[in-house]
């Protein structure tokens, strides 16, 4: 497993297929802010409400120029079934079924003994960088306004530092 990713580095590029069989690649995002949730295991509790928040919040990302991506190692079929029951539609949900939790693995999060990643947030900047990395216990809720919050201060400096650059 490769090590954690730190604030400031550089982002893995990767590509993987969401709920819809759509190829996503996340190099697709840059200049936007993209908000990384892994979660452990579909038709979970705990997994469930953490992908509905990001789909409830999805107006907020919108005014912050961020887009939030679930990824876990669940297959396209379930994902799509999972998304459908939740009533998911405007929230990527990606498969990094194969080959087994790559994506986890090149972030440093993949739970070698379980077979499935670490329930984590990422934040990257516009640029790819890391602007927050945060890991949960298992059985713990993220706190969707703590994202926000982040987000939030991701866009303010961006938008900061894009009109002192205008200047």
């Amino acid at each position: 497993m490769r090590k954690r990713l730190k604030p400031g580095e550089k982002a893995r590029n990767f590509g993987l297929t969401d709920q819809n069989k759509n190829q996503f690649k996340l190099s697709e995002l840059k200049g936007k802010i993209a908000i990384l949730s892994f979660h452990p295991l579909a038709w979970t509790p705990v997994c469930a409400e953490q992908m509905k928040s990001l789909e409830k919040n999805k107006s907020i990302f919108d005014e912050l120029n961020a887009v939030a991506i679930g990824v876990n190692i669940d297959p396209v079929p379930s994902k799509k079934a999972w998304a459908d029951t939740l009533g998911i539609r405007n929230t990527r949900l990606l498969s990094d079924f194969w080959p087994h939790g790559k994506v986890a693995k090149s972030y440093g999060i993949f739970r070698e003994g379980d077979g499935f990643s670490e329930r984590a947030n990422i934040i990257l900047d516009r640029n790819q960088r890391v602007a927050f990395f945060k890991i949960y216990p298992l059985g713990e809720l993220p706190d969707i306004n703590e994202v926000i919050e982040k987000v939030g201060k991701v866009s303010k400096l961006a938008s900061s530092a894009k009109r002192k650059n205008k200047n």
